[in-house]
């Protein structure tokens, strides 16, 4: 099947390795295209589809394209060479790339599925859509603010799919609860309030050495302005940096921050203020990231978003990664899909809500659906949902980010006359000191500012403005810039 888009590639030097069609580090590469024709792909025609970052999530990508009738993973793409060998030997047919961009020269590729680390998410999409492909992309579909009103532009000018990995997106029964929320069938909802509390544990210190003979780390590391190679980046704890990752709130958490952010009423885009305090607790390893958190994110209308986030292992560790859903009138809903309702001062009772309206076929055939359509507003989580779930996080993570040390106590943060805030605050609070074991006053709290954000220009007002502008662009490397609004 011949792609429905027509684009035009340009690439300045370019030396490949024949073997493996990669392009040399250190080349440069610029991709500029047409908007897209919208073509209509018939729903019997075959979907040529490409993987890129093979380790981990990717596999789940093959296997879902894999199975869907008349969709062919035509062309897998990793800079390291023994991964991206052990999958071609299980996709026949497949062809094999360390370079994204040679692998998008091909005209008859329909879309491309991203896993990559999260440094790669923006920039990957971008040069997609420039070049006239589809793309599902993996959680979090930025690594920073800035980059991801990016990807948001670049879709509507190239008028591509892009469909976030957020698989709750295409969950009917979800949607149909936010439906009732806001339609005033039930009470009108006053807090969303996500879990990320797995556990981890900690990564040690690796030191700086030279990358193996099979890595080609100019692109791995791509538009992440790193210089030294240690083992702890590749291929999983890199979410712990912030050059390469976005803690497990915009990793793990970026579920269940979309969820909540899908509860708020549809008329809101992003919050005005958001604020987090956490730390790093224990482990006394070279990642930078929170491993205990709580965010708190007020949107205009009124309602919140709250976060916890809590990774430290212990003795009778509580597994949460879940919604609720507070009401104004007192109510709490629970569950996912299925859902019960403790309404004040009664026992909790099954709440029954119809489905809601998503298109069908789970994440993988909602994705192949919009892209035989050629209708971006078919995709259950599209680039703008996306953005705005994902720059909750990413707000709630610079204020972390811009923190302060105080004492480890009940008394680290005041919220004002934010009760609620302040009795979960103090729930997580609890379960660190009293199960977790950190003694009271002997470690630090990092506690962030209240940052202000203004929702149009996307871009931070009154205190600590400056500091937290600095952070709404990543430093990208020669070569691998992520493209400004004029030049998309």
């Amino acid at each position: 099947m011949k792609s429905p888009r027509k684009s035009t590639v340009r690439s300045s030097r370019r030396d490949f390795i024949k073997t493996g069609g990669v392009l040399a580090a250190g080349s440069s590469f610029l991709i500029s295209g047409t908007k897209a024709s919208g073509n209509i792909i018939g729903a019997n025609d075959r979907v040529r589809m490409a993987v890129a970052g093979l380790n981990g999530r990717g596999g789940a990508h093959i296997g879902g394209w894999n199975g869907q009738k008349n969709v062919e993973v035509v062309s897998l793409i990793d800079p390291d060479q023994n991964v991206l060998g052990k999958k071609l030997e299980k996709q026949k047919g497949a062809k094999g790339y360390a370079d994204v961009r040679v692998a998008l020269e091909d005209k008859n590729l329909d879309g491309i599925s991203i896993a990559t680390p999260n440094h790669w998410h923006s920039l990957m999409t971008i040069w997609a859509a420039q070049a006239g492909k589809h793309v599902y992309v993996e959680k979090p579909m930025s690594h920073d603010i800035a980059e991801g009103r990016i990807v948001v532009e670049a879709q509507k000018k190239y008028n591509v799919v892009i469909q976030h990995g957020t698989q709750r997106r295409s969950s009917a029964g979800i949607a149909g609860l936010h439906e009732a929320l806001e339609s005033g069938d039930l009470p009108r909802l006053k807090i969303a309030y996500g879990y990320c509390c797995k556990p981890r544990g900690g990564i040690g210190i690796k030191q700086a050495t030279s990358a193996p003979q099979n890595l080609n780390w100019d692109l791995w590391k791509g538009p992440a302005a790193i210089d030294e190679y240690h083992q702890n980046y590749v291929h999983y704890n890199w979410h712990w940096f912030w050059k390469t990752g976005n803690g497990d709130l915009n990793n793990q958490g970026t579920h269940q921050l979309d969820v909540a952010r899908w509860a708020i009423d549809s008329d809101q885009s992003h919050p005005v203020r958001v604020m987090a305090i956490g730390g790093r607790f224990q482990w006394k390893d070279q990642g930078e990231t929170p491993n205990t958190m709580f965010g708190i994110a007020e949107y205009p209308n009124g309602q919140y978003v709250l976060f916890n986030v809590r990774n430290v292992n212990y003795k009778g560790y509580k597994h949460q990664v879940f919604n609720e859903y507070y009401l104004e009138d007192g109510s709490v809903i629970t569950g996912e899909n299925k859902y019960k309702i403790r309404r004040p001062g009664k026992k909790a009772e099954d709440l029954v809500v119809k489905p809601g309206k998503v298109t069908p076929g789970g994440n993988w055939g909602s994705f192949i659906a919009a892209v035989r359509a050629a209708d971006p507003n078919m995709a259950n989580g599209n680039a703008l949902d996306a953005h705005y779930g994902c720059v909750m996080g990413h707000l709630i993570n610079n204020s972390y980010r811009l923190g302060k040390q105080v004492p480890f106590n009940e008394k680290a943060v005041s919220f004002g006359d934010n009760k609620d805030a302040a009795e979960h605050f103090l729930k997580l609070h609890e379960i660190m000191q009293g199960g977790v074991g950190i003694p009271k006053d002997k470690a630090e709290y990092t506690v962030g500012p209240w940052l202000t954000f203004d929702s149009k220009t996307e871009r931070h007002i009154g205190d600590h403005a400056k500091e937290a502008n600095a952070l709404l662009k990543d430093q990208n490397r020669p070569g691998f810039e992520v493209p400004d609004l004029k030049s998309i």
